[in-house]
């Protein structure tokens, strides 16, 4: 079945333009997932902004971005101050640079997503860009709106297609720790040793070697408690009342229950 794209634009380098779409290399469909329950009614329950001192509900109109600048300060931003700062949403992935290939080091790379061409004309143009792209051995550098935020992103060529890294912010990135750097003298021996250890235990490359024990267990949890809801025994519902087939007018009833008291009154 083919992943539907969450993205389509336009690939461009200088005059050349590919219709494309992106899809996301990577998914978490298969994690497990929880609502929020209320234990009594087993209702969802809702999450709700709050006045963090009236504790009263604030409407979504009454809602505005702050940036701290002291205890109890704040700059005030609306929605549209901010967007109008951001770059526009044109839909394009214009490649303004390339750097060779492996010159950025791995902690920069984000999100991995496919770029395919999306018709048959855009193809060619698509191609040759990314022949081009391998031929040098470089790899291309844009900018992009992606998740409401405006992101650098890397354009690698990969196969038939094109990978496209969204890639993390400057302020994002931490400078190597000191342990890091660290210089300690090696032993010889105990380096020959631990290299013949390395060998045995090296293996071919299998995903299941980075599969989620935790998700695992979860779901074999989960299926365990669907079944024991499956195998518990319904609730008895009430035998329905037989009627008699003599259908009793209340009045009348009224009526002669009122007639009985009143004899009995007599009587006594």
């Amino acid at each position: 079945m083919a992943r539907q794209a969450f993205w389509k634009g336009y690939l461009k380098l200088s005059l050349v333009t590919a219709s494309v779409s992106l899809t996301p290399a990577t998914t978490e469909s298969s994690k497990v997932r929880f609502h929020v329950l209320n234990r009594a009614t087993k209702n969802r329950v809702e999450s709700r902004y709050v006045d963090s001192v009236t504790h009263k509900p604030v409407a979504e109109k009454d809602q505005v971005k702050g940036y701290p600048r002291g205890e109890d300060d704040y700059v005030l931003l609306e929605d549209e101050e901010i967007e109008e700062v951001g770059l526009e949403s044109t839909r394009t992935i214009d490649i303004d640079s390339f750097v060779p290939r492996g010159s950025i080091d791995w902690i920069w790379y984000d999100k991995p997503h496919f770029l395919a061409p999306e018709d048959k004309v855009g193809t060619e143009a698509f191609c040759v860009i990314r022949e081009a792209m391998r031929a040098n051995d470089v790899v291309g550098i844009a900018r992009l709106v992606l998740y409401r935020r405006e992101r650098a992103v890397l354009l690698e060529p990969l196969g038939k297609g094109i990978v496209l890294w969204t890639l993390r912010y400057g302020d994002e990135v931490r400078e190597p720790a000191a342990e890091l750097d660290m210089k300690a003298k090696v032993d010889s021996d105990l380096l020959t040793l631990m290299k013949k250890l390395v060998k045995e235990e090296t293996k071919e490359w299998d995903p299941s070697m980075v599969q989620d024990p935790v998700q695992k267990r979860l779901k074999a949890l989960i299926r365990g408690k669907e079944k024991s809801l499956k195998k518990a025994a319904p609730a008895r519902k009430p035998a329905p009342v037989k009627s008699t087939g003599n259908v009793i007018n209340i009045m009348d009833a009224l009526k002669k229950s009122l007639a009985a008291e009143g004899g009995r009154g007599k009587s006594r």
